[in-house]
């Protein structure tokens, strides 16, 4: 399925050499103030060729509102937001149609779909169509009014230092991954169901629509395995459950505590690289030495930050809108 959410609920649409892609959004308040500009900032933020690493590729991100916004107010009725595609090379990707590349979506995609997908760029599973989650993550910002949602890139390719990471990938002829870290501060304690609707659960739910995410981990994560349960435990100070330290990140029981709300995701190298690889050609049934075309990252987690903002927002404006913390007719 490509939906996600209960009240405020986002539907991504298009392909990455179609017409356009974009994002239906289902229960945004009538009357949230919003035009183009409010989209500016974040859009910017995901484009490509703007930063060392990511794709030459640039296309113009204008948000073309098609329904659900009058007299820049939202309607009630569903948002849809296109952004054209513009800027392709279709010609890259013809020998796609019998060389699937590895990493990539391009196998499993004609496994499923029996040849009739739109293979060009990735088609659907592109990373282009997260334009669609940042937008619908602008939206849900706004609804989160003085929640913080930020993210920042920890570390590419092992190294704190970006550049140092990158160099390694320039050097290497290679592309390489990295880990982005979420914050989000400002969240009232009591978010979340036990169990199967945990923060964590939906919010792992969300992460893993963005492409080439491989993992993730709240608070101290992977580390509380090694560590003693009066070292992990996290020391309550007060009433409000704030507490001395934090390596729930903020989610006790799948509940928010009233504390910062930390996690990270991993992302993995982009699958398209220069390097010579070994992949099956579908028409000679034999493998073949193949090397990707195109205009590509070569760190795709560069362009993640703003993304993992967007999806996180949308999880909280829907568990807000679940508990009546938002009306359904915004007040200004």
């Amino acid at each position: 399925m490509n939906a996600f959410g209960r009240l405020f609920r986002i539907s991504i649409v298009g392909e990455s050499h179609g017409p356009a892609v974009g994002v239906v959004i289902d229960g945004v308040p009538a009357g949230l103030p919003l035009s183009a500009d409010d989209f500016a900032v974040d859009i910017e933020r995901r484009k490509g060729g703007l930063q060392k690493g990511t794709t030459p590729r640039k296309e113009d991100d204008f948000p073309l509102f098609q329904t659900g916004l009058f007299n820049g107010h939202a309607t009630g009725a569903p948002m849809t937001i296109f952004f054209e595609n513009k800027n392709t090379r279709s010609g890259d990707y013809e020998k796609q149609r019998a060389v699937p590349r590895p990493g990539h979506a391009d196998m499993v995609a004609h496994q499923k779909f029996g040849g009739y997908e739109d293979f060009r760029g990735g088609g659907h599973f592109s990373g282009r169509l997260t334009v669609g989650l940042v937008a619908a993550g602008v939206v849900a910002k706004k609804i989160l009014g003085d929640i913080s949602v930020k993210a920042s890139i920890l570390e590419i390719g092992g190294e704190p230092d970006i550049e140092k990471g990158l160099q390694k990938a320039i050097d290497a002829k290679d592309s390489i991954g990295g880990i982005v870290e979420c914050r989000v501060s400002g969240l009232p304690a009591g978010m979340g169901e036990p169990f199967f609707d945990s923060v964590e659960s939906l919010l792992a739910h969300a992460v893993f629509a963005i492409p080439a995410i491989r993992g993730v981990e709240f608070g101290s994560g992977f580390a509380a395995a090694r560590m003693f349960g009066v070292e992990h435990n996290d020391a309550i100070e007060n009433v409000s459950g704030k507490t001395r330290t934090n390596h729930a990140g903020g989610v006790v029981g799948g509940i928010t505590n009233g504390n910062e709300l930390v996690f990270r995701i991993a992302v993995k190298p982009t699958s398209s690289t220069p390097k010579e690889q070994l992949t099956l050609n579908w028409e000679t049934g034999q493998q073949e030495e193949f090397s990707v075309k195109g205009r590509h990252d070569l760190c795709i987690a560069l362009r993640v930050p703003v993304v993992l903002e967007a999806v996180t927002a949308a999880v909280l404006a829907d568990l807000l809108l679940q508990v009546n913390a938002v009306p359904r007719v915004w007040k200004s």
